[in-house]
């Protein structure tokens, strides 16, 4: 930092944009709300909060008051809360709490009658769900109690042998009992559900992505020894996820034999996959994102439809559809209601929409939608602007689809900044979202903001995840590299002025292209990347990663994993007239998602090849944030503080000029 941080206070327009992300972030944000027993619940922010609060109220409208302010658990915000989940009736709050960024977490537990904070605490807790059993006594959840020495995110050592363990509330962790193990294969990943009846406990079981195994305990009477596991999925080859339950008749959502997913009925009586039945068929046009049960006999799904999101509500035994919910060009999210209550909230975000928050009420046979909450912004007018998407060719013919944001005048001339970005990994689908950054690159930099949907993403259901994954990895990062053509072709921009940015494996895919096409980019950011794919299974939980990429001790896999590995590609171009872009690589010190050492080894490595080559003038710089992790808890003013950054090493190498964006 004593290199780039002096480098990127430099840069011109730093004030403006500091000032400019600060006003765009200072909006009142609603999140829910959400019944639970007979309170309602919502996290709301004023504005420039760190972290969102959660508010307890006794009805819809009512704003309530504060039930937990994790803001004041730290001066800078870094403590945040991640997992939560209440007792069956209402009374009594567990939630697990992370600092610095790190993925490990630390369970609290509230009485929500009184507000105080109750003496258990569980550590050692890891990407964990909290189950309250039915009779509220205690939580089912997931650790890695084994692991030794510190756990605070800036270990690199791996994660093994994560445990399933129900904790009795008033006993000490370590008389928490063991409820699934795997001791042969210590690299599985483990989590549970409890069914809405509270009878059964549903156990996941994966190597940390996609595929996994489904295994299902009777725990309907008091839990004082380890429950039987009953294998329900046996064959560790396509995605389960539990949905709901009537009694002995177990609903999932998978992608068995449906590329766009199904939801399929389960008797667990008799689990043998011949008797499995269709509750809701594939639908061959839309995929099936998500899945959820709501006011006793409903079920609430999400599908994707080009790259926008299409709600329904289906009658949960007959699969049949009642209605399909009017929704703009956008994305769902957030949804919340349980089958006991016949409320249902979800909120509502596009790319120049920053959130709207409907409220159905599903006992009223209109099922009409009613907004309790839109977010308004200071100084910005939406009507002047435009998304457009695109479909372009990728190297091989498949037509990719990409969001273009920018202004309704916008002249096509060659010479327009254009930010572009993707992600493109583990089925995960890149929706339309709100972003400040966008504002700030369509408003005050009469910029072009894109987004790539490309293969390895779940934009269109598993055919479109395993077209960019394994051994067809490269897909992603061709269809990306296209993108970027096909944006200079068409003269929405010029490679000089064309700037690329992705986090974690985005970022690993900026590494890539960094190294396949230098020609082809103005300015590059990787964000948290994965850069060193030969090693990656031995730090942490990377070991999860395989499910994506491939292990380096496949035989099969090796060759593939090496000709892409962006640290094992590092070649700066001999040409005098060649040389690597502008690059700014990104990293916390507390992440224990994608470890410091991938950034620090591939800065290393391609700033030693640059001293070969006088020819490379532009930046390679790395930037380390402390006290933070991967990233997706960060405070806000952190996140103002690394976009902000970003946009100077942007503004510096590209020479973009900001002006003040004028809404009338």
């Amino acid at each position: 930092m004593a290199i780039t941080k002096p480098y990127l206070e430099k840069s011109p327009f730093r004030a403006e944009l500091i000032a400019r992300y600060t006003e765009l972030a200072n909006y009142a944000s609603l999140a829910g709300p959400f019944q639970k027993g007979k309170h309602f619940f919502s996290f709301r922010n004023t504005g420039l909060q760190n972290q969102d609060v959660l508010f307890i109220s006794d009805s819809i409208k009512d704003e309530g008051k504060v039930f937990l302010d994790v803001n004041t658990l730290s001066k800078d915000g870094t403590v945040s809360i991640d997992s939560y989940s209440f007792s069956d009736d209402g009374t009594l709050f567990a939630y697990s709490l992370g600092s610095g960024g790190s993925d490990w977490k630390t369970v609290h537990f509230k009485d929500v009658g009184k507000g105080t904070d109750l003496n258990d605490k569980l550590e050692k807790v890891k990407f964990s769900n909290l189950g309250w059993s039915k009779d509220g006594k205690g939580i089912f959840y997931a650790a890695f109690l084994d692991q030794k020495g510190k756990a605070d995110g800036s270990e690199n050592d791996a994660n093994k042998n994560q445990k399933i363990y129900y904790h009795l509330l008033g006993t000490e962790q370590s008389k928490d009992l063991l409820i699934a193990e795997f001791p042969d294969n210590p690299d599985y990943f483990v989590d549970s559900n409890v069914s809405d009846c509270g009878k059964y406990l549903v156990v996941q079981v994966n190597q940390g992505g996609n595929n996994n195994l489904i295994y299902i305990a009777d725990i309907s009477k008091e839990i004082t020894a380890k429950p039987q596991l009953k294998p329900i999925v046996t064959k560790m080859e396509k995605n389960y996820y539990f949905v709901a339950n009537n009694e002995n008749q177990f609903i999932f959502q998978t992608n068995k034999d449906a590329d766009n997913y199904r939801l399929i009925t389960i008797d667990i009586t008799n689990p043998d996959p011949s008797a499995w039945k269709d509750l809701i068929p594939e639908d061959k046009k839309f995929s099936m994102e998500w899945a959820s049960a709501v006011h006793d006999n409903y079920l609430v799904l999400g599908y994707i439809e080009d790259v926008k999101s299409v709600l329904q509500l289906h009658n949960i035994k007959t699969g049949e559809m009642i209605k399909k919910f009017p929704l703009e060009v956008g994305t769902v999210g957030g949804v919340s209601g349980d089958r006991n209550t016949p409320h249902m909230f979800f909120n509502f975000v596009s790319f120049l929409t920053p959130g709207i928050t409907y409220h159905c009420d599903l006992s009223k046979a209109s099922f009409d939608l009613e907004v309790i909450n839109e977010i308004k912004l200071k100084d910005f007018d939406r009507e002047k602007f435009t998304v457009e998407q695109i479909f372009y060719p990728s190297k091989d013919g498949t037509k990719v689809p990409m969001y273009c944001v920018h202004k309704k005048d916008l002249k096509k001339s060659g010479n327009n900044f254009a930010f572009m970005t993707a992600y493109g990994s583990y089925g995960i689908s890149s929706m339309p979202s709100f972003s400040i950054t966008r504002l700030v690159v369509v408003g005050n930099f009469d910029g072009i903001h894109c987004v790539a949907n490309i293969r390895g993403g779940g934009e269109y259901g598993e055919k479109w995840h395993q077209a960019g994954s394994l051994e067809n990895k490269q897909h992603s990062y061709d269809d990306f590299q296209a993108g970027a053509q096909y944006l200079i072709n068409e003269k929405y921009t010029t490679n000089k002025l064309l700037a690329i940015n992705g986090g974690s494996s985005g970022g690993l895919m900026m590494g890539v292209c960094l190294n396949q096409r230098p020609d082809l980019f103005g300015v590059v950011v990787a964000d948290v990347p994965t850069m060193d794919l030969l090693r990656f299974d031995k730090f942490t939980g990377g070991r999860a990663f395989a499910t994506e990429y491939g292990l380096p001790s496949d035989p099969k896999m090796f060759p593939i994993i090496r000709k892409y590995s962006p640290l094992h590609n590092i070649h700066i171009p001999e040409a005098s007239n060649q040389q690597y872009p502008a690059t700014m690589l990104t990293t916390s010190d507390h992440d224990d998602r994608v470890p410091p050492l991938h950034s620090l080894k591939f800065i290393a490595t391609l700033q030693y090849e640059a001293k070969k080559r006088p020819n490379q003038q532009n930046p390679l710089v790395l930037k380390v944030d402390t006290n933070a992790g991967h990233g997706g808890d960060k405070p806000l003013q952190k996140q103002i503080a690394d976009r902000v950054d970003m946009m100077c090493f942007i503004v510096k190498n590209t020479g973009i000029q900001f002006h003040p964006f004028v809404s009338q």
